[in-house]
């Protein structure tokens, strides 16, 4: 009966022992636990005492911490981006509006000659179709990223669509002392996509090309599988290679102090568009040569 007895008491003994362990392996964790909340830690919550029920539970807080890690640097990079838009609007706003405020202040002058004072009039106005363009595009683009821009898709000729836009720009061209080499056989198929959509994408490589291209404008479709391959190519000496892989970001210029009429959102709105239509769309500068291609689904 004694040696019952002391079974018993050293199983009790070894249990409390154990479960001691247990509770005092929980506490740690949960100290842990507080301080990745408190300090945004890393470290994974581990038990000293190994109990499978435990580590399972721990496991699941482990996975649950990572998550939030993950969510929180994702929402601090949205946050950055964000703070970074924000910035890029208010520069794009105010930079015409601080010229148009300061040509106003110069017309206010009594003494002001007719042709100068029409000459600042031409500047104001200037201003002012640019600002109006940057709203447009900036409603345009949250527009089309947020859904509502209907895209009703259809077959269409993109050689018709990029004939008829390359028409329409070709003084602009001209006067820009753009050469343009265009190859657009007459046998490419009709791709896919929404007419609007791709007459707007096809206008905006175009408005791209006549702020950025020098001296000449190659432009090619071609059947290639599946797709057809719309690009667009032209010289750009003063690009850098990194460029070109940022060229479809939300307001992003390569060189901001030079090209104080482009607002960066042109090029975004192109990839928007191309994407919603099922095309993939890329950039890539090679040897001075900047392209941008956009593969049409058949």
């Amino acid at each position: 009966m004694f040696i019952i007895l002391l079974i018993v008491l050293v199983a009790l003994i070894v249990e409390s022992a154990y479960l001691y362990s247990l509770t005092s392996g929980l506490r740690e964790a949960a100290v842990q636990l507080e301080d990745q909340i408190q300090w945004s830690s890393t470290t994974r919550l581990t038990v000293a005492c190994p109990n499978r029920a435990a580590e399972q539970l721990l496991q699941q807080v482990n996975r649950l911490a990572e998550r939030r890690q993950v969510e929180k640097t994702e929402w601090s990079r949205r946050e950055q981006s964000l703070r970074q838009q924000i910035a890029n609007v208010s520069h794009d706003l105010r930079t015409p509006l601080t010229s148009i405020l300061g040509y106003l202040q110069l017309l206010e002058q009594e003494d002001l000659p007719y042709e100068r004072r029409q000459a600042y009039l031409q500047v104001i106005a200037g201003r002012a179709r640019t600002l109006q363009s940057f709203i447009g595009s900036f409603y345009d683009l949250t527009r089309i990223e947020g859904g509502e821009f209907p895209l009703e898709r259809e077959r269409i000729s993109l050689t018709r669509i990029l004939s008829d836009q390359l028409a329409d720009s070709y003084e602009q061209l001209e006067q820009a002392g753009i050469k343009v080499e265009a190859d657009l056989p007459s046998d490419i198929p009709a791709v896919w996509g929404d007419r609007y959509a791709a007459t707007r994408v096809c206008s905006n490589l175009l408005t791209n090309a006549l702020r950025h291209a020098k001296g000449s404008l190659t432009i090619r479709l071609a059947k290639d599988g599946n797709t057809v391959v719309m690009t667009f190519s032209n010289p750009a000496p003063d690009m850098l290679p990194e460029d070109a892989g940022r060229v479809f970001e939300r307001f992003y210029s390569a060189n901001r102090a030079r090209d104080r009429e482009s607002t960066g959102l042109g090029l975004a709105i192109v990839k928007a568009l191309t994407e919603r239509m099922g095309c993939i769309t890329g950039a890539r500068w090679d040897n001075g040569i900047f392209t941008l291609e956009i593969r049409w689904p058949l």
